[in-house]
């Protein structure tokens, strides 16, 4: 525990030189906890004995997001400084570490995951914090991964503080400068990476003009006990193939670094020849005369190695080579957060594809259909599609869109989904009795977050064919005719997962032959931007084009001018061509 005798004036986060403006330093570490952990907000917290300030925001709402600081009635960061420990709150508005804190009602927080930002000393001066505006139930991997990321902020906290205090001794030499800086820059920019590659770029970028390199690389452990290259696009062909993969108990500085945990410092080839003498050969070579190897750490031992070359002797000082390791660090992060954002990536893509169902055979119809998920996020998100075959002359179409465009939408998606699927199979009901029947499993689930959505039954009648439909609060679908004229699909109710007892009512529409009915999710059309009547306007004028376009060329088309490669939101199309 920490108390105010513990302190002494100046406050402890006067050093740092941050107050309540912005940092793009602690944007970046906010914004990469909101983008890693798919949180509506992220902070970096820092707090004195009145109030707290936030040089690092994403997400926060007005007039705090510019404002940047709250007194510490609004403070939830203010008990991690004081317990000097993690704080993990499910749901504020019932846990009793939150009774009274201003932030549930007027920041909207609900559910946060804080984490010590320490100095030196180890005192604690804020905290590096996730926040929901939702109930969440934290995950052993998302703390696992926001206690790495306040590991790394705290670094950048005590190397802004040691930079600050060598500037007011001003004896600080303009090397020194420059490797403290060096580590700033690192601190910003591999906080941005999501990729192995991008972190190899950033180091190679990073180290240019300070510690000048010829060579920067990193290897990684794999759990088999080999070293695997991550470089080698910097290499000549040869030298990449040669050190692709091989054994951990291989002589080269990377595997020595990342078999015992410690620096490799090889000052010159005599050193090389010592301490490495698999990797002699490939040092004269390339031309090198000295390297370094630095353990990059994991949470349960190293996960590989930084290593870097020279063409010329070249022994580390000590400052040099406390430098590396703290860039070793950072890199070390970086690789962890773009292994934990690809296994997610995968796991989502994985999940959305299992949830969108393959269409069935609907002859003499046509049935094409599309997903493509939001560019930013976790690329998986709450809409859908779904087509049954309720009888041998009767189909059900459906489209959907939970709120969200992450992996607990995609959750809340597959279970609606589902429900609505046994609806349809076991209850001949017409559309709107199906929607009531899952409005009412949702409010007796508790699952109050809403959802739109649109059920129509295609069936024969004596002049064709007739689509009857209902409509939770989604957008209109449209009935496009061979000639080009585009006609809304109107009739909306209430969406779903908001009021009880909602009236929900079918509408029916002959089809003619030829014709084709488009269901779409709002990604399509809505924006932050634009107007939506305008963008509803776009979409039939693009839709008169094609008219009598292939289906899945109708779809891709509309899906490229009207959501193009930048969409902020998930789109799911559905369309169905009459037969002539």
């Amino acid at each position: 525990m920490q108390t105010s005798g513990d302190q002494s004036p100046p406050h402890p986060i006067r050093r740092t030189g941050l107050d309540a403006k912005p940092d793009p330093a602690f944007d970046r570490f906010a914004s990469i906890v909101q983008r890693t952990l798919g949180v509506p907000v992220a902070l970096v917290s820092l707090v004195d004995d009145a109030q707290q300030v936030f040089p690092g925001a994403c997400g926060l709402a007005e007039p705090w997001q510019q404002q940047r600081w709250t007194p510490l009635s609004h403070s939830f960061c203010q008990h991690v400084v004081t317990s000097a420990e993690p704080l993990v709150i499910t749901d504020a508005r019932t846990d009793p570490r939150a009774a009274g804190n201003l932030a549930v009602t007027e920041l909207g927080v609900v559910g946060y995951a804080g984490m010590p930002l320490t100095d030196a000393d180890g005192y604690v001066l804020g905290s590096l914090c996730a926040i929901d505006t939702s109930p969440r139930q934290w995950t052993t991997d998302e703390l696992v991964l926001l206690a790495d990321l306040a590991a790394a902020c705290s670094d950048s906290l005590r190397l802004r503080i040691a930079t600050l205090a060598a500037g007011d001794r001003l004896g600080t030499t303009g090397a020194a400068f420059d490797r403290s800086q060096l580590l700033l820059r690192a601190s910003v920019a591999l906080a941005n990476t999501t990729t192995v590659a991008d972190v190899v770029d950033s180091v190679r970028t990073l180290v240019t003009g300070t510690l000048d390199p010829d060579y920067v690389g990193v290897s990684l452990l794999s759990p088999d006990d080999h070293i695997e290259l991550q470089s080698g696009a910097t290499l000549p062909v040869q030298v990449a193939e040669r050190w692709q993969r091989y054994q951990k108990a291989t002589g080269t500085p990377s595997a020595l670094a990342a078999r015992t945990g410690r620096s490799v410092l090889l000052a010159d080839l005599t050193a090389v020849a010592e301490q490495a003498p698999d990797a002699v050969s490939t040092f004269h070579e390339m031309g090198w005369q000295a390297g370094a190897s630095m353990p990059l750490p994991g949470p349960d031992g190293p996960i590989g190695a930084l290593t870097f070359a020279w063409k010329q002797p070249y022994p580390l000082d000590d400052a040099e080579r406390t430098v590396l390791a703290a860039l070793s660090g950072y890199v070390a992060q970086a690789l962890l957060r773009a292994d934990y954002l690809f296994s997610r990536e995968q796991v989502a893509t994985l999940l959305q594809q299992a949830m969108l169902s393959d269409l069935p055979e609907t002859a003499p119809f046509e049935l094409a259909a599309r997903y493509a998920p939001a560019t930013r996020g976790e690329h998986v998100g709450g809409d859908w599609y779904d087509v049954v075959r309720v009888t041998d002359n009767q189909f059900a179409l459906v489209v959907g869109d939970v709120a969200g465009h992450d992996m607990r939408a995609a959750g809340r998606m597959g279970q609606l989904r589902s429900m609505l699927r046994a609806y349809l199979i076991d209850r001949q009901e017409p559309p709107s009795a199906l929607l009531r029947r899952l409005d009412n499993a949702m409010r007796i689930l508790d699952d109050h977050f809403p959802t739109t959505a649109v059920l129509a039954y295609v069936q024969p009648d004596r002049d064709g064919y007739r689509l009857q439909w209902a409509n939770a609060g989604h957008p209109t679908p449209v009935l496009i005719e061979r000639d080009g004229t585009v006609s809304p699909l109107t009739g909306r109710d209430m969406l779903l997962g908001v009021r009880h007892h909602t009236s929900r009512n079918d509408h029916t529409r002959t089809l003619p032959r030829g014709s084709t009915v488009l269901f779409y999710t709002d990604g399509l059309i809505e924006t932050r931007t634009d107007v939506i009547d305008v963008r509803k306007r776009e979409l039939h004028q693009v839709l008169r084009g094609l008219a009598t376009a292939p289906l899945p060329d109708l779809l891709d088309e509309t899906l490229s001018r009207l959501a193009g490669d930048n969409h902020e939101d998930d789109v799911a199309l559905l369309a169905l061509r009459v037969p002539h």
